[in-house]
């Protein structure tokens, strides 16, 4: 029988201070492997450390989740993993793999001088967050997760094969931009027409593609927003293919995990003492609701909150459930002691 799902106590986490309010973030870079990785530094300089992952893979962070912490009592961490967001180079998948992307947030955390801190994820970040605090776990004080990614075939197979019933027209036109010819092929057609000598029209029209593709089955664009605006506010249609190559290069190798040994890595690290939570939109369209049913069986400690919402961060209902689980978890925790620091 599966283990038990606990909701994580429903006490009010405290107020959070706005963005605006404090200190602009403080923007850093490691430079490793002939890459630039950015990350910035928000809230309080003595507050209890907390690095944020973002999705994708290739997303890029947003300072927007920087709402959902209480920056007068935490130090929170942004990172843009390997190619993505303001890292260098853009859109590179060349020395850009999951152990390495381990290995930068352990890189970060030294030049910050930081002992141990929180870790938060979503999607894709989620999946990364436990790798890293199944391989760290020394280094972490808790895991929050929202709409856990367990790397499994099924759900890229779900995501590009099956969810095409939810907008059938935008995959039927991803399926012509990637010029595929068998439906289980389109990951790697999309693969094959990003990569860099593809020509320009051709990434193009798959990026746009695949945005649209993804809007459709996220139901994401504000409908006071056209198309365009969507797409203007990834910059340029530049960073659109940037994304979507690293994505695909990511999917393509199961993200170098794969559901077994994300399991194992979160049970490694709930054995070494570290608290785990997670928040799952039950009617999330690209990760299923079970994952978090199969992280509480392989880890029975985890506390798991099944949130009437869907995938993203911007649900109301889950960002309420992860500011919850945020406070409850960091805020209080006693107030870190800085070490020596560097940010570039």
């Amino acid at each position: 029988m599966p283990a038990p799902i606990r909701p994580l106590s429903r006490s009010r986490p405290a107020s959070p201070a706005s963005p605006s309010a404090l200190a602009a973030p403080v923007r850093g870079r490691l430079h490793r492997d002939a890459q630039s990785i950015a990350f910035s530094v928000a809230g309080a300089a003595h507050g209890h450390p907390v690095v944020v992952l973002h999705g994708g893979p290739g997303s890029g962070s947003q300072a927007g989740i920087l709402r959902l912490f209480d920056l007068t009592r935490m130090r929170v961490v942004l990172v843009d993993q390997r190619g993505a967001g303001a890292s260098a180079p853009r859109g590179g998948t060349r020395h850009n793999d999951t152990a390495r992307l381990i290995d930068d947030l352990e890189a970060v955390r030294a030049q910050l001088g930081i002992a141990r801190w929180g870790v938060v994820g979503g999607s894709w970040g989620a999946a990364l967050a436990l790798a890293y605090a199944g391989t760290h776990p020394a280094r972490v004080t808790g895991v929050v997760l929202r709409g856990l990614f367990l790397t499994s075939r099924r759900e890229v197979r779900r995501l590009f094969t099956t969810s095409r019933t939810r907008a059938p027209r935008e995959w039927r036109r991803l399926y012509a931009a990637a010029g595929c010819s068998q439906p289980d092929r389109l990951l790697s057609c999309c693969a094959r027409r990003l990569q860099p000598g593809a020509g320009a029209a051709r990434q193009r029209a798959v990026a746009l593609a695949w945005h649209a593709y993804e809007n459709a089955i996220l139901a994401s664009p504000n409908p006071r927003r056209s198309p365009a605006d969507a797409i203007r506010s990834h910059k340029t249609v530049a960073r659109l293919i940037d994304k979507y190559r690293i994505q695909a290069h990511y999917l393509r190798h199961d993200c170098w995990l794969g559901e077994r040994r994300v399991l194992a890595l979160a049970r490694r690290a709930a054995q070494a003492g570290v608290p785990l939570f997670a928040a799952h939109g039950m009617h999330d369209p690209v990760c299923p609701a079970a994952n978090v049913t199969r992280l509480a069986r392989a880890v029975p400690a985890a506390a798991i909150e099944h949130v009437s919402a869907g995938h993203l961060a911007s649900d109301p209902a889950l960002a309420r459930s992860i500011a919850r689980a945020v406070a409850a978890m960091f805020a209080a925790a006693p107030l870190a002691r800085p070490g020596p620091s560097r940010t570039s």
